[in-house]
């Protein structure tokens, strides 16, 4: 629970539309931001991209996750990656392109993508706390085979803030699923990044296109006002 006497609601400045939310409904939800995909040497440089792309998303998550964790809000962290023997791997996935390193190759983090290894883990700037939860996934979504829909059940949420890497895989995919699942999405648009700048913009605006078809798109500054003001 929010550490305000009373359920406090805040309207955020997004696109298509303000949207109000319930904060004790409300879970902040951090997409994938680990080493693999965020430092030289991970999955993400492997397969031909500038992973310095993906650091402009780090301060402002930084600063939505310090507010939350102030107000009590609820956070969620996901890592994708595999179990060591690849069983939840399939072929297809493991095979695709042609990375210089492939899913549970060694490299300077450990195995690729591997569960327990260094590159899988969370970078430090972002590094879960003990009391929060962290969800392992083996796809893009964060709800294909995980207890996430169960978890977001059991603590009451109903509204996701949605931040992470990259913005039009693993972001899209994840508020895709919680769209069919009817949670209210706001995804925090310089919370997330792509190695592709036009894929970033790309992302966000089939997000929020027809009236937030998917769901809504505010910037870190108008989450961060909206839980000012209905906190203080």
């Amino acid at each position: 629970m929010l550490n305000s006497a009373k359920p406090a609601k805040g309207v955020i400045s997004a696109e298509p539309e303000p949207i109000t939310l319930d904060w004790p409904a409300t879970a902040l939800l951090i997409i994938d931001m680990q080493r693999d995909f965020m430092e030289p040497g991970g999955f993400g440089e492997t397969l031909g991209n500038d992973v310095s792309q993906l650091a402009r998303a780090v301060k402002p998550i930084g600063a939505v996750l310090t507010a939350a964790r102030d107000t009590g809000m609820l956070v969620i962290h996901t890592r994708e990656g595999h179990l060591p023997d690849l069983s939840d791997a399939p072929p297809a996935k493991v095979e695709r392109g042609a990375p210089s390193l492939r899913i549970g190759d060694p490299g300077p983090m450990g195995r690729i993508l591997i569960r327990g290894e260094a590159g899988h883990d969370i970078i430090a700037e972002l590094y879960p706390l003990d009391s929060e939860i962290v969800i392992d996934k083996p796809g893009k979504g964060a709800f294909y085979a995980t207890e996430l829909g169960d978890v977001l059940e059991k603590h009451g949420v109903e509204n996701l803030l949605v931040c992470g890497v990259t913005t039009e895989v693993c972001v899209n995919t994840t508020v895709r699923e919680a769209n069919d699942r009817g949670y209210r999405c706001v995804v925090i648009s310089d919370g997330c990044a792509s190695y592709f700048p036009e894929f970033h913009e790309m992302g966000l605006k089939m997000i929020k296109a027809q009236g937030g078809i998917f769901g809504w798109v505010a910037s870190s500054a108008a989450v961060l006002e909206a839980m000012k003001v209905s906190t203080t």
